[in-house]
């Protein structure tokens, strides 16, 4: 599995808005609904469905990053988007630090295998510390869909 076939790149946010975990949550949730990838009608039951995994444990899995995840049948295919924040989020991250990096994954609950898969090519991405300080970095759109699509390609030579 590769990073540009689950990355919706509508839905990626170089800036993101928003200051606070649940309000990130909420602008991830409405540019997958802009991408078309989620009914707006399903916006309030995702929003509640993250949270409610968050408050079961933190997707902060440090070094700036939180990986929210929620499984649904009514999710018809796995996407997910990227959000980057320049002043950084109080995420409950393990490291207590804030979270910067954002990869919101919506899965389809009768897809295990590709929610696994999906979360094991983001989890060893996401581990390098080049590939996590030029997304930092990356102030567009196509500069990270360049820097997903390089990940990719050394994943894939690997």
């Amino acid at each position: 599995m590769k990073l540009r076939e689950i990355v919706v790149e509508k839905a990626i946010v170089p800036r993101l808005v928003a200051v606070q975990r649940d309000e990130v949550i909420g602008e991830m949730l409405d540019v997958l609904i802009a991408a078309g990838t989620v009914e707006p009608s399903l916006r309030d039951e995702f929003i509640k469905a993250v949270i409610k995994r968050e408050k079961r444990g933190s997707t902060g899995v440090g070094q700036g990053v939180a990986i929210p995840h929620v499984k649904s049948e009514r999710i018809a295919r796995l996407s997910v988007a990227v959000g980057v924040s320049a002043n950084g989020v109080e995420f409950s991250a393990l490291d207590r630090q804030p979270v910067h990096l954002v990869f919101l994954v919506l899965s389809p609950e009768n897809r295990p295998e590709e929610h696994l898969d999906a979360m094991q090519v983001i989890f060893s991405t996401l581990g390098q510390p080049q590939f996590r300080r030029f997304l930092r970095q990356a102030t567009t759109v196509q500069e990270i869909v360049t820097l997903l699509e390089e990940a990719d390609a050394s994943h894939f030579v690997r």
